[in-house]
């Protein structure tokens, strides 16, 4: 990973891996952590990661190792614009919404790690680099 990357956004499936210790997703989270790269996760995708078999030491260490931020009102309402304008809609794109319009708005360049590459790159365009997982 030679490219210059300001922000990674994990989305629920990216917060998984990097929770149950994958190990590439450890080495890519080494080398944006070399490259001085925020980690930042949507808060509700902390909703949608936990499950009751979660090791809730090793999710808080996770997320004390991030920035996590708030879905606002203004933010849920910028979300909704970008399903309303790739036609997408329901809940099953709701918390893709607002993951990628978090992501639409960091510093960038910004990068994704996602497993869901269809949808976020309906939702994001190409102004976010998305890391298929």
């Amino acid at each position: 990973m030679n490219h210059r990357i300001e922000t990674v956004v994990l989305d629920s499936q990216g917060l998984s891996v990097w929770i149950s210790q994958d190990r590439a997703v450890l080495a890519m989270i080494r080398s944006f952590h070399s490259m001085a790269a925020d980690l930042v996760v949507c808060s509700n995708t902390i909703v949608k990661v936990v499950h009751a078999r979660v090791n809730t030491a090793r999710l808080n260490w996770v997320l004390s190792q991030a920035k996590v931020e708030s879905v606002t009102e203004q933010a849920a309402r910028a979300a909704a614009v970008l399903l309303k304008e790739t036609g997408l809609h329901g809940h099953k794109y709701a918390i893709d919404a607002t993951v990628a319009e978090l992501a639409l708005r960091q510093p960038g360049p910004v990068a994704m790690l996602t497993s869901d590459l269809d949808d976020m790159a309906k939702l994001c365009g190409s102004r976010v680099r998305l890391i298929a997982l």
